[in-house]
C-alpha cells in the first residue's frame, strides 16, 4: 500500500482482517512516513465492494486465486489493473511481470482478462 503511494496511486487502501497483521501494516506506514497518508482497515476483502477501484495489488495463497478471479471479474471496472504478489492468477495471463522467485509480481489488465475468458468460453484459441 505504501509502495501503490509512492507510485501516485490514490487513495491507497489496505484490507486485512488479522489484528496482528493490521498493526504491523499502520506501523510500517508510520515508521516509513507515510502515516495518513494510506490507510489499511480491518475488513473482509470477501464483502468489500471492489467496483471503484482501478488498482489492486493482493498477496494471498494459491488457493483463494479462483474465488478471488471470480469476485474480481465480477467488481473491476475495464480500466483497472490488478497486480498479484508471490502467486500469480493461474487461468490468467499476466500483462507484465517483473522481479523473479518470491519477490515476483504478475500485472493483469481486466479488459484483456476479461477478452480472453470470453475467447476462450466461446471456444476462441486466445
Amino acid at each position: 500500500v505504501v509502495e501503490a503511494y509512492k507510485q501516485g496511486l490514490r487513495p491507497a487502501v489496505g484490507y486485512e482482517l488479522n489484528p496482528w497483521l493490521l498493526c504491523l501494516s499502520n506501523y510500517r506506514a508510520w515508521k516509513a512516513g507515510y502515516h495518513g497518508k494510506v490507510s489499511f482497515l480491518k475488513k473482509d476483502l470477501w464483502k468489500v465492494n471492489l467496483s471503484d477501484c482501478h488498482n489492486v495489488i493482493v498477496f494471498l495463497a494459491p488457493s483463494v486465486k479462483p474465488a478471488l478471479a471470480a469476485k474480481l471479474l465480477a467488481e473491476l471496472p475495464d480500466e483497472a489493473r490488478v497486480v498479484a504478489g508471490r502467486f500469480p492468477f493461474p487461468s490468467w495471463t499476466p500483462t507484465s511481470t517483473l522481479g523473479q522467485g518470491l519477490e515476483q509480481v504478475w500485472a493483469y489488465d481486466m479488459k484483456e482478462v476479461r477478452r480472453a475468458a470470453q475467447s476462450s468460453a466461446e471456444g476462441n484459441p486466445v
